[in-house]
């Protein structure tokens, strides 16, 4: 069976559901983004269902007839009962309404397909049936790359389009949207400033067309979580797909560098231990040039870029250069070691503060006390230390921490080389060395509070590798 996709125009029609249960309900959930008049044929409706006829946002119509078809512009079957479903079917033939009979495609005129809505920009996915697992990971994925308030500057664009035609001249004017759609108003737009790109559009309109060039850039520090592509934020994804230039590090998995656009400039811009090719200054540096030049710019950080990755010198510098920048968060080391654990940061009764901290200090300096806040009822979650893991064992046993204490250590968390390790803190730096650790790796130490016994603090008799 071959199909065509099409929209068909509901305003002012009908719509026919016949069913009262889920399978109507979902079909029911469909049509209300639409404003067509939606009729339910059923003798009984659920909960849902009815308050959607108490609301006035649906007709009931206890008792089937053809001529309840008569004239709709579509119509769906789903009482749950094949036979029914064919019966009713043939009723629709008879007044000649297109029809999706729920799980019958052999019966359906029309398929409804996984739509993308981004009112009024609506995106329609089909596969005629064939595949819907396939179809939801597309819209999936869809959803994903497009902001969720794109519809509202396509409605925007439609209620400007008069009076573009009126003063903007015709060779002009696909410039002039090709500005508002690619260009700033729809970065500033999708970064929830609508109001301010709305203002600028109204002025290019007032000028005639799109202004000639773009003032200033604009920097965005963006969060990679920890390497997983999947587990970047929508936002994320967002503004690697509107930048020119992204500037990235050693620890940003090359997966997550194919989501951004195909053209965009990417410049490496990793530092190695020991070997500090882009030292921060030039990093600072090539991120503000790159803005002054009228660019978008993503400085793209594994992790947080909060969270131990020295947002803060570079935020200084971007202010500084009097250049638009944000702050896109990732998902930090912790939660994701925690997550791939099956285990909680926290725990009511057991561990009430969480203590992010690191055992590396900035060239020159002294290491930091890491464990200092360390006591009964916290978490210490250790970036960038295992190098120092022998010292901050001794520290903690120091401080206190029973020897048998269990320890959890994620390596490459989220990557294909990802590792779980467990040990008794007295065997800490032993299981590094045996797995072969000397990177990226977070340590976590649950100190259960007082008198708690769980499993945060059961005795481990040895080392699990998972």
């Amino acid at each position: 069976m071959k199909s065509f996709p099409m929209f068909i125009r509901t305003s002012g029609r009908r719509v026919v559901i016949v069913g009262g249960g889920e399978q109507a309900a979902q079909k029911t959930r469909l049509i209300l983004k639409t404003d067509a008049e939606i009729v339910l044929v059923a003798p009984d409706l659920d909960a849902e269902l009815q308050a959607l006829v108490a609301e006035g946002r649906a007709r009931h119509v206890p008792r089937l007839t053809a001529e309840v078809f008569d004239g709709a512009a579509m119509g769906f079957i789903a009482t749950g009962c094949p036979g029914l479903d064919a019966a009713v079917h043939g009723l629709a033939q008879a007044v000649r309404c297109p029809v999706n009979v729920v799980d019958r495609p052999d019966l359906c005129d029309l398929t409804t397909p996984a739509l993308v809505d981004r009112d009024p920009v609506v995106i329609a996915i089909g596969s005629e049936g064939t595949a819907p697992v396939l179809t939801r990971e597309i819209k999936t994925r869809l959803e994903e790359s497009l902001p969720p308030n794109l519809g509202g500057l396509a409605s925007l664009a439609g209620r400007l389009r008069p009076v573009v035609e009126a003063r903007v001249p015709r060779d002009q004017r696909r410039p002039f949207w090709a500005w508002v759609f690619k260009g700033g108003p729809r970065g500033t737009w999708t970064r929830g400033r609508e109001r301010e790109a709305a203002q600028a559009i109204k002025a290019a309109i007032a000028a005639g067309g799109a202004p000639q060039a773009e003032a200033k850039g604009h920097v965005s520090l963006v969060g990679a979580g920890p390497g997983a592509r999947d587990l970047l934020t929508l936002r994320a994804v967002e503004r690697m797909q509107e930048a020119d230039v992204i500037f990235y590090d050693r620890l940003v998995d090359a997966d997550v560098l194919e989501l951004a656009r195909r053209d965009a400039e990417r410049i490496y811009v990793g530092k190695v231990v020991g070997a500090h090719a882009w030292p921060q200054d030039r990093i600072n540096a090539v991120i503000v040039a790159e803005a002054r030049r009228g660019r978008r710019v993503v400085r793209l950080k594994s992790g947080d870029p909060g969270v131990f990755g020295r947002a803060g010198e570079e935020l200084t510098a971007i202010r500084a250069a009097g250049i638009e920048v944000d702050v896109v968060p990732g998902i930090t080391a912790a939660s994701a070691a925690a997550a791939a654990m099956g285990e909680p940061l926290t725990e009511r009764g057991v561990s009430d503060t969480l203590i992010l901290t690191t055992g590396m200090a900035q060239a020159g300096a002294a290491l930091p006390d890491s464990t200092r806040l360390a006591s009964p009822g916290t978490t210490s979650v250790f970036y960038m230390s295992v190098r120092q893991a022998g010292r901050i064992r001794d520290d903690l046993l120091a401080r206190g921490l029973p020897p048998q204490t269990r320890i959890r250590v994620g390596v490459d968390v989220s990557k294909p080389t990802q590792q779980l390790l467990e040990c008794p803190v007295a065997a800490l730096e032993e299981t590094l060395s045996a797995a072969e650790c000397d990177g990226c790796a977070v340590i976590l130490v649950t100190w259960p509070a007082h008198g708690v016994a769980c499993q945060a603090d059961r005795a481990v008799a040895g080392v699990r590798v998972a």
